[in-house]
C-alpha cells in the first residue's frame, strides 16, 4: 500500500493493546478477535499506517536471561508496581523467528489485522532486527556461521559478552559504545549466508505487511560493523549489507516502505542505502535539550532529505513526552507532526500517558487521561488532513523582528502551499511571549483577500494578499504557543 507524502504513522506496544482489550488480565485477545471499533478508533487519528510494535515470536530462552537480569526486574517493578512473573513476556527485539507469535494469533491472525486495516485504508508496518537473533532462534544451532563466533575462552573470560549455544559460543548482541545486551546473539553482518537469510526473510514479511521498521539501522554499516566487531567479523564485503538485502525485495515489491531507525547521524547515509525514511533523533534533541535557534538551523536541511525523515516527541523507545516536555509538549507536538516527512504518534501520547512502558512488560498500569492534551491532540491531527500539510510543498519561513524587540529570535516558521491554499505555522520554543514578522515565500499570494483560521485556537483574521506578500504577515505568539494559521481566498483585490 503506498503511502501519501506526509504519512502519519501510529505505532500501537501490540502486547500491551491486546491485553487491555482483553480487560487487562490473563492472556491478550489475539489479532484476529480484535473488535471493529478498536480498530476505528486507530483509523480515527487520521493514520495511514499502523506500526503494530511487537508481534514477532518471543523467546523463552530471553525471558529465562530477562527474569534473571535483577537490574532490569527493578526497573520494570518501577514502571509497573505489583508487576507479577506473568507480566514479563520477554523483548520484542528478542526474536526467536520471524512468525507471530501464537498467543497473539500467530499468521492466520496478523493476516486478519492486516485486512482490518486495509479496509480502513490503513497500512500495516512491522519490527525487523537486522543486528540479532534470540540465542533459541533456530540460525543459532542450524547457521552457527552467520554469527560472530567466540571461544571456551572468550566465555571465560567474558560470560557477559559471550553465550554458549549447542556446541557454539556466540557473542552477545551489542552495539559499539555500550555494554552487550544479554538476552540475543550477534548476527555477523559480513557472512553472505545471513545477507541471503535475511534477504529471505525480509521477502517473507513484505508478503504480510506493508514496510519495515529496521531496528537500529545503522549497526550492520560494513563501517560501524567493523568498528564494533574488528577482526571477528571478518573482512568488510564489498557491498553494504542494506543495498544486498534488500535488492531482491525491492524487486518483488517495489511499494515496500522501509523506514530506519537510525542514530549519530547515519541518516543521509541509509537514505543512500535505499531506505525511504529514517529517524530524525536530531530534531528530538533540539527540542527536547536545546532551543529556537538549534531548531531553526536544523530546518535548513536540503527539503528533498528532510522529506525522508521520521519526526516524534515519543515512542517505545523514549521516555513520554509529557514527562520529558511538560508545559513545551504543546509547542514539540506542532514543530514535529507539521514538518515535511514521516510523522509517528505512539499509543498514549494522545492522551498525555507519563509511564513509559518497557517493552518486555505485557502489561502497563491505568493513567488517568490528561483531557486537555487529548482536546489539543484532537484539534492537531484534525490540522494534519488539511490540503496543504497533506498534499502541499514545505517551505521553510523566515522570521524577523525589531532592534528593541528581539522576541522573535525565540520564533520558528514554516508553511505548505497546495494549489489553492496555503498554511503558515509558527511556534514560540521559549517561556515568554514572542512577536515577529513571518516573510512569506509565495508570490501567489498577491492580488487576491485571504482569510485565516488558526487551526489551534478561536482566531480568525483577513487579509490582502498584496501586504503579506510585501510586508509579510505580524505575529504575536504566547509562551509555548503556536498557530497554524490555513487561509482560503476570498475575493480579488480590489
Amino acid at each position: 500500500m503506498p503511502l501519501p507524502p506526509q504519512p502519519l504513522v501510529y505505532e500501537v506496544n501490540t502486547w500491551v493493546w491486546l491485553a487491555e482489550l482483553a480487560g487487562g488480565h490473563g492472556a491478550p485477545l489475539s489479532l484476529a478477535e480484535v473488535p471493529a471499533r478498536a480498530w476505528d478508533e486507530l483509523a480515527a487519528t487520521g493514520a495511514d499506517a499502523v506500526w503494530l510494535m511487537g508481534v514477532w515470536e518471543r523467546s523463552p530462552a530471553g525471558l529465562a536471561i530477562a527474569l534473571a537480569d535483577e537490574p532490569l526486574m527493578t526497573d520494570l517493578r518501577h514502571a509497573l508496581p505489583g508487576m507479577g512473573p506473568a507480566d514479563v513476556v520477554g523483548s520484542p527485539y528478542c526474536v526467536r523467528r520471524y512468525e507471530a507469535d501464537e498467543r497473539l494469533g500467530g499468521r492466520a491472525g496478523l493476516a486478519a489485522a492486516r485486512a482490518a486495516l486495509a479496509a480502513r485504508g490503513l497500512g500495516l508496518l512491522l519490527d525487523f532486527v537486522p543486528n540479532h537473533v534470540a540465542p533459541d532462534h533456530p540460525w543459532a544451532t542450524e547457521h552457527p556461521a552467520f554469527f560472530i563466533q567466540g571461544d571456551a575462552a572468550d566465555l571465560e573470560r567474558a560470560p557477559a559478552e559471550f553465550l554458549r549455544v549447542g556446541r557454539a559460543v556466540l557473542a552477545r548482541g551489542r552495539d559499539p559504545y555500550f555494554a552487550p545486551w544479554g538476552d540475543v546473539v550477534q548476527l555477523n553482518a559480513f557472512d553472505p549466508g545471513l545477507r541471503a537469510a535475511a534477504s529471505a526473510t525480509l521477502l517473507d514479511l513484505a508478503a504480510q505487511c506493508d514496510g519495515v521498521r529496521c531496528d537500529m539501522a545503522m549497526l550492520v554499516m560494513n563501517d560501524i560493523f567493523a568498528q564494533t566487531w574488528g577482526e571477528r567479523a571478518g573482512p568488510p564485503p564489498a557491498t553494504e549489507y542494506w543495498a544486498e538485502v534488500m535488492a531482491p525485495v525491492r524487486a518483488a515489491h517495489p511499494s515496500f516502505v522501509w523506514v530506519a531507525e537510525a542514530y549519530w547521524d547515519r541518516e543521509w547515509a541509509l537514505q543512500q542505502l535505499g531506505f525511504d525514511y529514517c529517524y530524525d533523533k536530531r530534531l528530538y534533541d533540539r527540542l527536547a535539550h536545546e532551543g529556537a535557534a538549534s531548531v531553526r538551523g536544523h530546518l535548513h536541511a536540503d527539503p528533498d532529505y528532510q522529506r525522508r525523515l521520521v519526526r516524534f516527541i515519543e515512542n517505545h523507545d523514549e521516555p513520554r513526552a509529557a514527562t520529558v516536555f511538560g508545559e513545551r509538549q504543546r509547542a514539540a507536538a506542532v514543530a514535529v507532526l507539521t514538518q515535511a516527512g514521516m510523522r509517528l504518534i505512539h499509543e498514549g501520547q494522545l492522551e498525555g500517558r507519563r509511564v513509559r512502558v518497557p517493552v518486555f512488560l505485557g502489561r502497563r498500569p491505568a493513567e488517568p487521561p490528561d483531557a486537555e492534551i487529548a482536546a489539543f491532540y484532537r484539534q492537531l491531527l484534525a490540522a494534519l488532513r488539511l490540503p496543504p500539510l497533506r498534499e502541499g510543498e514545505w517551505r521553510r519561513c523566515d522570521v524577523s523582528g525589531w532592534e528593541d524587540n528581539r522576541s522573535a529570535e525565540q520564533l520558528i516558521a514554516w508553511g505548505w502551499a497546495a494549489p489553492t491554499t496555503w498554511a503558515a505555522i509558527v511556534v514560540n520554543y521559549s517561556g515568554a511571549p514572542a512577536q515577529g514578522r513571518i516573510a512569506l515565500p509565495w508570490p501567489e499570494l498577491a492580488g487576491r483577500r485571504w482569510q485565516l483560521a488558526d487551526a489551534l485556537n478561536d482566531l480568525l483574521l483577513t487579509h490582502p494578499g498584496d501586504s503579506l506578500q510585501a510586508e509579510g504577515l505580524f505575529v504575536d505568539v504566547p509562551a509555548w504557543g503556536a498557530h497554524i494559521l490555513v487561509a482560503t481566498p476570498t475575493e480579488p483585490t480590489p
